[in-house]
């Protein structure tokens, strides 16, 4: 079992002709996913590492024969939105945007409507996500090699707003033995499609998934969503969380911000202690090193057990 993605899961890949897109799509398809065409305006009738290209998402649609479970969205910020909208109207639910610098208005707006049309967005500004062995959608890992080196099969659920660390926390549990059953890159910006708490369900609905590693830093409230969200509806997962950036409560660091749109901290709810005040009351377990996620994860599971 996987949140998300299956064996079967088709895709296509819109804006493929781009440079970055280009490397991506091999990459997916280096790791067996299912990339059943691609999208540029003005490019029907080329092939990228032999998937078909089309001018709109309809035509692809009409090409494959059938719904098209996911789309992953790399094209310019302007043109974003209408992607991503031209996406769901043509029955499409589940969006990866790895597009970056794209205005908030905008994602607000995708974001809208991907609730209407009962689809789910991850991103924007993310690597995506990967079921280790089964499927991937976006650069999240690089290459099929790499990826198969950091990503084993396991009972651990990953999500984080840096998509390098997701990788780097999978690749610890990999390295420890215990392995991941789904990570997800959310994505760094100030408004993304799913937060921590909005993909909590589909974890705890998952049977291989055992427990579950977040990764957190100072700035913005999804950690205190994820902690009400655990307290009201009893979490069966035990979560272990790994803090960066404590350095960023020290005195000398007030008023300056770092990384992603999301490390702006407002207000004292938003420091990392308070975060990891709020995180432990609800039994959330918060580690500062990577080499403690491990254990720190072993020892949840042995309690659970």
């Amino acid at each position: 079992m996987s949140i998300l993605l299956s064996k079967d899961t088709t895709f296509i890949v819109q804006g493929i002709t781009g440079r970055e897109a280009v490397n991506l799509t091999k990459e997916c398809l280096d790791y067996g996913s299912r990339i059943v065409g691609g999208v540029t305006p003005g490019r029907k009738g080329r092939e990228v590492h032999g998937v078909p290209v089309f001018d709109t998402v309809e035509q692809a649609v009409a090409h494959h024969g059938g719904p098209i479970d996911g789309s992953v969205i790399t094209v310019p910020p302007a043109f974003t939105k209408d992607a991503a909208l031209e996406a769901n109207e043509n029955g499409i639910k589940l969006l990866v945007i790895v597009t970056e610098r794209i205005p908030r208005r905008d994602v607000a707006q995708m974001v809208e409507l991907a609730e209407m049309r009962g689809a789910r967005i991850i991103g924007p500004n993310c690597l995506g996500l990967i079921v280790p062995e089964v499927c991937k959608m976006g650069g999240i890992g690089g290459p099929a090699k790499d990826a198969a080196k950091a990503y084993a099969p396991g009972p651990v659920g990953v999500m984080s707003r840096s998509g390098g660390m997701t990788t780097e926390i999978s690749s610890s549990l990999t390295q420890a033995g215990l392995g991941v059953s789904t990570a997800v890159s959310i994505g760094g910006d100030a408004i993304i499609g799913s937060t921590y708490a909005e993909l909590m369900p589909y974890f705890e609905a998952d049977e291989q998934t055992q427990a579950i590693v977040i990764y957190t830093e100072p700035g913005g409230r999804m950690e205190a969503q994820l902690a009400a969200w655990v307290k009201e509806h009893d979490s069966r997962l035990p979560i272990v969380a790994f803090m960066a950036g404590k350095f960023m409560d020290d005195e000398e660091m007030k008023g300056m911000s770092f990384g992603h749109a999301g490390t702006i901290v407002e207000g004292k709810e938003d420091t990392a202690t308070e975060k990891i005040a709020r995180l432990e009351a609800a039994g959330i377990r918060v580690v500062e090193r990577i080499d403690e996620i491990p254990d720190a994860v072993k020892q949840k599971l042995e309690v659970a057990a």
